[in-house]
């Protein structure tokens, strides 16, 4: 397929080479080295690619000196270090680089934002600029195919998901997501000393699956799942920080009848979830279309916002007696509320206990019409319309 340009890679470019690492965290498959690779491709000769997988760069990270750093790099004005989180000292390393060696300049990739965060957040403190790069988002796909035939694909979109490969295979995507489904999906986790249940992980995302668009609970997913509240709610934290699954915790400021504990959880990617549960069938006859239609806007919504500076606080809001607000974005400037509807013929309206409760928020209804507006970055920039 057609490489696809990513938002991210603009930003990445004009920061290179300001004695900063570059850091790019993500789901395994989801084109952080595709797009490096983009990134550098004027300067291939000069490029330096490591693999973290790999024994001997292990080994050799593992009591790098500047002077070694030196016999490594050569000539070379920049190092990439792939699946950086497979190195021990990987932090450590980094730091000596953006230190000792002004004119290179350090790259990193990691599928394991909880691995390869813990190992470079103290060392490359104030040295390194950490991007997101999630599967390919509504704004990147409409800028490469069209905005009509973008739109035109959303069903498509809410079925099989948008990581690259799915997107650049339709007509073999069933299969493509039934491997990134399975053990693949999980390689960092299943690696970790302390996962003594891996068995859990499948019956934890299923549930979930199950679940999707309406609240989650601890105590009943343990119940589902056969394991205890701690354990549940550890593993939910590591198949978030391996960006399988993301939260969102319910709004309060207090107000009479607010819930104020719950979360809901939805997918990193729409097709993984479809394909977690085997289920690919078109939206007219699914019983679940509003919560894939409430995943996808949320999730689009993320992808569109992961990289600012200072992102919104999101939430779901509800009451006790279940009046309900979908999508909630607080900021310096105030509340958004977002209601979603799958049918655009639906009548909605934000509920009458929210405004009353916050009368100065901004409030607005997505559906299949407008829902453009909302995931694309350019919403995050100005007053919504």
């Amino acid at each position: 397929m057609d490489y696809i340009t990513r938002t991210a890679e603009a930003d990445i470019r004009s920061r290179l080479f300001k004695r900063k690492a570059v850091i790019v965290f993500g789901p395994r498959q989801s084109g952080k080295t595709t797009m490096i690779r983009h990134l550098v491709r004027d300067m291939e000769k000069e490029t330096l690619w490591l693999n973290g997988d790999a024994p001997d760069v292990q080994a050799a990270m593992e009591s790098v000196t500047v002077a070694k750093w030196r016999q490594i790099i050569g000539k070379k004005t920049v190092v990439v270090i792939d699946e950086a989180q497979r190195i021990a000292n990987v932090g450590m390393a980094m730091k000596l680089v953006t230190d000792e060696l002004p004119g290179v300049q350090l790259i990193a990739s990691g599928s394991s934002a909880f691995d390869l965060a813990g190992k470079t957040s103290e060392p490359l403190t104030g040295r390194a600029l950490e991007y997101r790069l999630l599967p390919l988002s509504f704004e990147e796909m409409a800028a490469h195919y069209g905005l009509l035939a973008e739109k035109g694909c959303r069903e498509q979109r809410l079925l099989f998901g948008s990581y690259p490969e799915i997107v650049g295979h339709q007509a073999d995507a069933q299969r493509l997501l039934g491997s990134l489904a399975g053990s693949y999906l999980y390689k960092d986790l299943l690696m970790l000393d302390g996962l003594k249940k891996p068995s859990l992980l499948g019956k934890l995302i299923r549930a979930v699956a199950l679940q999707l668009g309406s609240e989650v609970k601890t105590s009943e997913l343990a119940a589902l799942t056969g394991a205890d509240n701690k354990t549940v709610d550890r593993y939910l934290d590591l198949l978030e920080k391996s960006f399988v699954l993301f939260a969102l915790p319910a709004f309060s400021r207090n107000a009479r009848n607010e819930i104020k504990k719950g979360r809901k959880i939805y997918f990193h990617d729409i097709g993984i979830r479809n394909a977690v549960l085997g289920n690919f069938t078109p939206l007219a006859s699914r019983a679940d279309a509003g919560g894939m239609w409430e995943n996808y806007l949320v999730l689009e919504r993320l992808k569109s916002q992961c990289n600012l500076s200072f992102p919104p606080r999101r939430y779901f809001w509800r009451t006790l007696d279940q009046r309900e607000v979908d999508y909630i974005e607080e900021t310096a400037d105030g509340l958004r509320a977002y209601e979603f509807k799958s049918n655009a013929g639906t009548k909605a309206k934000i509920p009458a206990a929210f405004t009353n409760a916050y009368p100065d928020a901004v409030c607005g209804i997505v559906t299949p019409d407008n829902y453009e507006g909302f995931v694309s970055g350019s919403c995050c920039k100005q007053e919504d319309r």
